[in-house]
């Protein structure tokens, strides 16, 4: 059988999977329990946080066919749903399908009944990429649409998308996943790959990641083609050119101290390396402004705990003004 990426392998089945969004995954359930299924929803998000995912996985719920155990993975309805199969669960990408001339297309089925489950429901990706003409043609569907329609639209940009599509439907805001979730997660696939990794390397590849699951398990992928199963921080950072907080912090005290020679020789081995020095510049931006945020709310959560140790151990000895001065050359 053909090798599978990690990110599909590991797509979420039912809501107990998916990792974070928490929020969404209960005001689901609860319109399903309670019988207020909306006729149009809105998914938007960062890419990688689980629209589409979440999209399948209330579709099959809804069509399923155990009413006390949905989605139950084993009825006809479930079983077509996971394999991409099912004749009611219809996905269309709107980056090439984004013309009134296919919009219109798909007004035309809306109105046959479901052949297989309860609901018909289209699944409309990237949909910020229809042009206004199709948007406009959708929009009476929208608004009256046949009681066993379901439309569900996700996109990374629902500036894009017209107003008047958006105050027809539910619209949930999706957020950038926790460190904490994508560290967990990735423990799990890689407990279940037999893929080796200490804790370093986890938090560095969630950090990488910017809060997105998707993008965590394709830099796992790259990572494992790269060291097999024994994956060690280093190797992460070869592979994508990054340097760790703690590096950041040692080159701050670097400057802070005048040692000019200590600085410039990390800089060249961390060239030699293959940094990136733009990624540096952003971390070194985001440490420094995390450093400010310290001295102002010592407790606050905005500043993960193994960011602040490090952070008072090389940022906090230089004073306020030092650092800020740091931050505007480095913008």
């Amino acid at each position: 059988m053909a090798y599978q990426a990690l990110y599909r392998k590991y797509r979420p089945t039912n809501f107990d999977e998916v990792v974070g969004q928490t929020h969404i995954i209960q005001t689901l359930k609860n319109a399903i329990v309670q019988n207020r299924i909306a006729h149009a929803y809105l998914f938007c998000g960062p890419r990688g946080t689980g629209k589409t995912s979440i999209a399948k996985i209330f579709a099959k719920t809804l069509n399923c066919t155990n009413s006390q155990d949905a989605p139950c993975g084993v009825c006809e309805n479930c079983k077509m749903a996971a394999n991409g199969s099912h004749p009611d669960i219809i996905e269309i990408d709107a980056a090439s399908n984004n013309g009134v001339d296919e919009v219109r297309n798909l007004i035309d089925k809306v109105k046959y009944a479901p052949m297989q489950g309860k609901y018909k429901i289209y699944i409309i990706d990237e949909v910020h990429m229809m042009t206004s003409g199709a948007f406009n043609a959708l929009l009476k569907t929208i608004e009256e649409p046949p009681a066993h329609v379901i439309f569900i639209f996700a996109t990374t940009e629902p500036n894009k998308v017209l107003p008047t599509i958006i105050s027809r439907c539910q619209r949930f805001d999706f957020n950038k996943v926790s460190m904490h979730d994508i560290k967990y997660r990735l423990s799990v696939v890689c407990k279940n790959e037999g893929i080796e990794i200490d804790e370093n390397g986890l938090t560095l590849i969630a950090q990488l990641a910017d809060g997105g699951m998707r993008d965590a398990l394709s830099i796992l992928d790259q990572c494992v083609a790269y060291c097999s199963s024994h994956i060690d921080v280093n190797d992460i950072r070869k592979i994508y050119g990054v340097i760790t907080s703690e590096d950041i912090g040692k080159l701050f005290y670097s400057v802070y101290k005048k040692d000019v020679d200590s600085f410039v020789k990390d800089i060249q081995k961390y060239s030699d390396m293959g940094m990136d020095i733009k990624r540096l510049t952003a971390d070194f931006i985001h440490m420094l402004k995390d450093s400010l945020i310290l001295d102002y709310s010592e407790n606050s959560t905005l500043v993960s705990d193994m960011k602040k140790d490090m952070i008072r151990k090389y940022f906090k000895l230089a004073p306020i003004n030092f650092r800020i001065k740091c931050m505007e050359e480095l913008m």
